[in-house]
């Protein structure tokens, strides 16, 4: 008899970042972070435990993965097992409905699902918090995919007090998120070897000891609801990000020219008056953060910008949930 679950994730966009690991097993970071769940982006994963496997099988938008990606869902696996007394390999299958490691937070909505559909199919019940954990060592930024809405993760010190919580409902401000697609291409170096390189870069040191002057203002400004407040932080924090990135040893350059001229006409929006601002992730792919009111029209002048491939329109969403779950080992509803 097959145990299975089938569980929902979103990505985040996280407005204060995470770059660099205390511990890079455990992905315990430097400093904390706080992001936004983003509705309307998703990733659904299916985890189903077969007493006659003989190895865990990956299945990610309708093709097998083996190698380096499926070693570390077994790794993660592995944890879950050890857990929960269950030794049976697992069948998981996943689907996005956006770009997979281009820098929209793939891995954090990818081992969200993994997390809540995985420690489900092996008869665990985990409350939020240890989901939380749970999915922090698949990939750091999926902590902040468990819960939702405006969701701080404190930085810890070990496993136990290193996870993520909301601060706000996703209702509480109607910020609207428009993902900019430069490039739905997969980086070059993914966020877990580039986690690696920021120790490597003196700026590294002056981010992390700046952190909670950068936290406290963004965390004020989401709970005042104070754009103005909200855009000067979370763009100072996404150039600091990357100037770290873009000084370590080799350096990291995820932008492109499209991306500079994003950043550039952003500002110039918000200089006019408009609530507007941007914030880039690992890729060269730029969040455009601005109010509910302003998104359509904003949307169809992004859209008019040369090399832009789409806009995906994205709000504070929920956190991550359980679909279904089946111990007949039939077909789910």
């Amino acid at each position: 008899m097959s145990m299975s679950a089938t569980a929902v994730a979103h990505p985040n966009i996280a407005f204060i970042k995470y770059w660099g690991n205390k511990d890079q097993k455990l992905r315990i970071p430097m400093n904390g972070s706080i992001s936004m769940t983003l509705e309307g982006l998703e990733t659904r994963t299916k985890v189903a435990f077969y007493p006659e496997m003989e190895r865990d099988q990956l299945t990610i938008q309708g093709k097998p993965i083996y190698g380096e990606g499926l070693e570390r869902v077994s790794r993660f696996l592995e944890r879950v097992r050890r857990w929960s007394g269950n030794s049976e390999y697992a069948r998981v299958t996943s689907q996005s409905n956006f770009p997979m490691g281009s820098g929209i937070a793939s891995s954090a909505s990818a081992f969200a699902a993994l997390s809540l559909a995985a420690s489900t199919a092996a008869g665990l019940s985990f409350t939020e918090r240890e989901l939380s954990r749970l999915a922090r060592t698949g990939s750091g930024s999926a902590s902040r995919s468990i819960p939702g809405g405006f969701v701080e993760w404190q930085a810890g010190t070990e496993h136990e007090n290193s996870y993520a919580f909301s601060i706000a409902g996703p209702e509480h401000w109607e910020l609207v998120d428009l993902v900019v697609v430069i490039s739905t291409q997969p980086k070059e170096t993914g966020s877990t070897e580039g986690h690696k390189l920021a120790p490597t870069s003196p700026l590294q040191d002056a981010r992390v000891s700046d952190a909670s002057r950068r936290l406290n203002l963004c965390r004020s400004a989401i709970l005042e609801r104070d754009f103005e407040a909200l855009a000067r932080i979370v763009e100072q924090d996404s150039n600091m990000m990357h100037a770290v990135m873009m000084t370590s040893q080799p350096p990291l350059f995820y932008w492109r020219p499209a991306t500079v001229r994003m950043i550039r006409i952003v500002k110039k929006w918000r200089k006019k008056g408009l609530p507007v601002c941007s914030t880039i992730d690992a890729g060269p792919n730029v969040h455009v953060i601005c109010l509910q009111e302003h998104s359509k029209t904003l949307k169809k002048r992004l859209l008019d910008i040369p090399d832009v491939e789409d806009v995906y329109t994205t709000y504070p969403g929920g956190g991550a949930y359980l679909l279904c779950r089946s111990s007949s080992g039939e077909s789910e509803g």
